[in-house]
């Protein structure tokens, strides 16, 4: 761990990464927290939680992936980016944010290196998060139209926010065997949001296919042959709580949204489309 630093919005000392339960804003975990080492305890723990607090607080201190462990915290302490050189970083898992008793779920890819790894907090932090706070705030989803980090006083109303992957991965590129490690993270918090879930956002065809198989592996019924995905791409899933609309988005990516291959009244449509489903 480096040596501790102030936290931007509440002033409070950090060391990088953060231990749980030593203070940070939203942090599910305490220091009696479970932790996974190795894929079959994540499996064990994500099963046995009872509740969407309970499977926060064990995911967020997970360290079941080598690698992933290693760059997350190798970024938190040597590789800061120069801008956020005196701030603390999360440096551990991101587990999701907003309403437990969303009807709506958006589902990304993993945290960004310097975004939600350095604030702890979903999409926060970097141009991508950027633009979804701004058009959840436009579609009435979010108290504020910034999201600074994780203590800022920003609430989300009627939706949430996770990720396939919870540790930010280098090159934004997660291994084959550390998503499938992950997976079932996601897997238990789609069993444990079923009755109430009506329509799921995926950002980018890797979070739509992503869905897609997880909600196979936990019995959903999916449309054969098997959906596409495309900007404003619908399909229903069946699960045991009811029918769960599943409508793709181009991710919102700098890439994306620097080219203009999605623009805010793309975006704003889609999340009009969310608001209105659900």
């Amino acid at each position: 761990m480096s040596e501790r630093s102030e936290h931007p919005v509440t002033g409070e000392p950090f060391a990088s990464p953060v231990p749980p339960g030593t203070g940070w804003p939203g942090d599910p975990a305490t220091a009696d927290t479970p932790i996974a080492r190795n894929p079959a305890s994540v499996l064990r723990l994500a099963r046995s939680a009872d509740s969407l607090d309970e499977l926060a607080a064990v995911e967020s201190a997970c360290r079941a992936c080598p690698r992933l462990v290693a760059w997350r915290e190798e970024v938190a302490t040597t590789g800061r980016r120069r801008s956020f050189a005196d701030e603390p970083y999360w440096g551990r898992p991101v587990p999701p944010f907003g309403d437990p008793d969303a009807t709506r779920l958006v589902i990304g890819l993993a945290p960004a290196a310097n975004g939600a790894n350095r604030t702890g907090r979903m999409f926060t932090g970097d141009k991508s998060g950027d633009w979804l706070f701004a058009a959840l705030h436009r579609g009435g989803f979010a108290s504020q139209p910034d999201s600074v980090s994780a203590g800022d006083g920003l609430e989300l109303t009627g939706i949430r926010l996770t990720a396939p992957v919870r540790c930010a991965p280098p090159a934004n590129k997660p291994s084959t065997s550390e998503k499938s490690t992950c997976a079932p993270w996601l897997a238990r918090e789609l069993e444990l949001s079923q009755d109430r879930l009506r329509v799921i956002l995926t950002l980018g065809g890797i979070g739509w296919d992503t869905t897609i198989s997880t909600v196979r592996s936990i019995g959903w019924e999916v449309p054969r042959p098997k959906p596409k995905f495309g900007h404003g791409a619908r399909a229903t899933l069946g699960s045991p709580g009811g029918p769960v609309e599943l409508v793709g988005c181009y991710h919102v990516s700098q890439q994306n949204t620097f080219t203009g291959r999605l623009t805010e009244a793309m975006l704003d449509e889609i999340i009009a489309m969310v608001q209105e489903l659900g």
